[in-house]
């Protein structure tokens, strides 16, 4: 943390999580942290004679044997002698001189470098082929090692021809014996090395791949999480899942079949000068073939990518069918729309089929045309050599003739290969440009990694806060004012499309092209560290989604590195003990997919104790208790008194019985603050809170006065 904060990177270590069976921080684990805190950071083994050299620079953490570490902050290489500061003391704190004997003795010799990080380009660089250039080039040894090797196999691939005209020309028409021995400790050796150098590029290229395929799949689920909240609730999921695996087409391409003609190229500027030398009109055939094969490919680039286009976006809209007929496979069961599903799956694998047969019939007139010069490359080549072996002045033998057809076929395979892959051009394009549409959106990588971190207090402050949704007309809040100190549990309330769930989204940091001013304890909220802001809050919504996993897993998903004791506390605050003790295995039992083995009451108090278990300053409940039954909605009432003491409280509900004890309580219609006060005091003087509490609790007024005064009394 203090060598962060150097750099001008605030950091909560109650956000570090340490990885699975880590008795203490590593330097990967930290480094990995402090990566996505938005900092830059790397963790590396570095001997004295090194370390003791490095002067001028910023502090360096010195990881102990002990699990605990120290900040170098200066060395002195003619002395021996390097200054460490504990990064736990005062930051005016005198460093220790330390000698490499008594550092030896606690040091494990691993080192952590921290900087800030001043370019997000590469989080959020264009998701496009110059960004797929940029992974693969990183692996720069790694493929000059494979280029060496596949130039080394193009020339050893020449050799076997070559034996075979020998073969030919002089053992079989002079039966030399002696001449076949030769060639064959020849051929042996050669084998060998073709053996070993095919295993050494293959496991390369495996290397390459699987570096490229972990770099790709680790930046692209980023910058998925990275998307804000309002792109996933106007885009279907189907959609979103469906273009972001379009991404692995790409990478099969990239790492498959370009990668593969790429190296094979080589074999082509290796052989084709030979295969000139022996005969040129041969040659030239071979090329123009290969040619014409690559021009017809050319032809049908165009329709086929219109073709294509259409049958990702009907494979598309399939998928988008199929995931939510499962999400919503609960809806679906029981008001029996399994006809309705069905019939929307029909249609939509229909339109999958029809342009698939029509992107295949497209496809199978290029493979039909180039089916002739592929034939006579691989065919006709040889009856137009023997034409030529038979003539006297060719110069062409029988032996040469069959070197020839060896090293042609590996020079049309190349070429061929080169033509055939602009057909997956087509699909490769199409598949960018749908996971670009995903992963190319504006996101929250620079709101998430940059800002003040302040500590919270929960002090809120609405000064003309006007925001819109995109695409509406009207405005979801209109000049908004209020105010409210440290502490304050305040209920917000009022008819539905009022602006109440706005209300909290903006102090979620969910939408924050708002106008106005949105202050917390007095900093401007879009000036507060994304992260660091929802890190503070403690959520729970009307339809929480549990993970599938354990109850303690799901009570510490926002700060795994919690210990039991502080998961029970947080149970027992949410009124959720007594039920998890009754489970089977306590706080260590399974939660089901869709939270289908724990009733709804259940759910959310473990909601509760999932957002209460990091103390938040300012928790927000969202319609928390409106989908309960009047059993576990007055158990989770009650906590509130006990869960609410030293923190503010926003409590957005329906139900106005819920509120009476809010020491606020904020009504809103039409995006505007209608009246802010007390219960007591709105039921005299706001007309649109008396109607309100008046609608739900008609029961207890009936037979009594409708009055001001008679409702105060009953409000008491």
């Amino acid at each position: 943390m203090e060598a962060a904060r150097f750099h001008g990177v605030e950091l909560d270590i109650r956000d570090f999580a340490a990885e699975p069976g880590e008795a203490s921080p590593s330097p990967a684990s930290l480094a990995r942290w402090l990566n996505d805190q938005g900092a830059i950071a790397k963790g590396m083994r570095v001997r004295w004679r090194y370390l003791v050299r490095l002067q001028n620079t910023p502090p360096i953490v010195l990881m102990f044997k002990d699990g605990s570490a120290a900040l170098m902050v200066r060395a002195d290489p003619e002395r021996g002698v390097i200054w460490l500061r504990d990064p736990l003391g005062d930051v005016g704190s005198v460093p220790v001189a330390v000698d490499e004997l008594r550092l030896s003795q606690v040091w494990t010799g691993d080192v952590l470098l921290v900087k800030r990080r001043r370019d997000l380009s590469e989080a959020d660089a264009p998701f496009d082929v110059a960004w797929f250039a940029k992974i693969v080039l990183r692996e720069k040894s790694a493929l000059r090692d494979i280029l060496i090797a596949s130039l080394a196999l193009s020339i050893l691939t020449i050799f076997p021809a070559l034996i075979v005209m020998q073969v030919i020309d002089r053992v079989v028409n002079y039966h030399s014996m002696a001449t076949l021995v030769s060639i064959t400790g020849i051929v042996v050796i050669l084998s060998f090395y073709e053996i070993l150098l095919t295993y050494a590029r293959r496991e390369l290229m495996l290397v390459v791949t699987t570096r490229i395929d972990t770099r790709l799949s680790l930046h692209a689920f980023n910058r998925l999480l990275a998307l804000p909240l309002e792109f996933y609730e106007r885009e279907q999921a189907g959609r979103i899942l469906g273009r972001y695996m379009a991404i692995y087409k790409v990478r099969d391409f990239l790492t498959g079949r370009l990668m593969t003609t790429f190296l094979d190229m080589f074999t082509l500027l290796v052989i084709l000068p030979l295969l000139f030398y022996m005969s040129s009109t041969l040659a030239w055939m071979t090329v123009a073939c290969a040619g014409l094969i690559g021009l017809i490919v050319m032809v049908f680039l165009g329709p086929m990518a219109r073709v294509y286009s259409k049958m990702v976006e009907a494979e598309m809209q399939r998928g988008s069918v199929l995931y939510e007929t499962v999400a919503g496979i609960r809806t679906v069961k029981t008001l029996a729309l399994e006809p309705t599903r069905r019939e929307s799956w029909d249609e939509t694998t229909a339109d999958v089929v029809r342009w698939k047969l029509a992107a295949g019939r497209m496809a199978n007139w290029p493979a039909t045309l180039v089916m002739p010069l592929d034939m006579f490359i691989n065919r006709g080549i040889i009856i137009v050599g023997a034409y030529l072996a038979l003539q006297s002045d060719s110069g062409m033998g029988a032996g040469a003739l069959m070197a020839f057809m060896m090293l042609g076929g590996r020079v049309a395979a190349p070429l061929v290969g080169l033509a055939k892959l602009l057909e997956d051009v087509n699909e490769v394009s199409t598949s960018l440009g749908e996971a670009g549409a995903v992963l190319n959106q504006p996101t929250e990588t620079k709101a998430l990694t940059t800002g003040m971190r302040p500590r919270v207090k929960g002090a809120l402050s609405f000064q003309s806060v006007n925001f819109t949704y995109p695409g509406a007309a009207i405005k979801a809040l209109n000049d908004v004012n209020f105010e409210v100190p440290a502490g304050t549990m305040l209920g917000l309330v009022g008819r539905s499309g009022s602006g109440k769930s706005t209300v909290t989204r903006l102090l979620q940091g969910v939408s924050r092209n708002y106008t106005g001013y949105l202050r917390l304890d007095g900093v401007e909220l879009r000036e507060i560290n994304l992260t660091h802001l929802r890190r503070s809050f403690g959520v729970v919504l009307q339809d929480n989604f549990l993970f599938r996993g354990t109850v303690r897993d799901n009570i510490t998903a926002g700060r795994p590195g919690l210990t039991i004791d502080d998961v029970v506390r947080a149970a027992r605050l949410a009124g959720a003990e007594e039920f998890i003790e009754r489970m089977p295995a306590g706080y260590d039992t399974w939660i089901e997919e869709g939270s289908t083995n724990i009733s709804g009451g259940q759910r959310q108090r473990l909601a509760i104790a999932r957002a209460v278990i990091c103390d938040p300053k300012l928790m927000i409940l969202d319609e928390a208790t409106s989908a309960l039954d009047p059993e576990s909605e007055a158990l989770v009432n009650a906590n509130l008194q006990r869960i609410g003491k030293g923190r503010t409280m926003v409590i957005v509900s329906h139900r106005l019985s819920s509120l009476v004890d809010c020491d606020q309580i904020c009504v809103m219609e039409r995006g505007s603050v209608a009246d802010i006060g007390p219960h007591a005091v709105l039921l005299e003087r706001c007309d649109i809170y008396r109607t309100l509490w008046m609608q739900q609790n008609r029961h207890q007024t009936r037979g009594q006065g409708t009055g001001p005064a008679s409702m105060l009394a009953e409000g008491e």
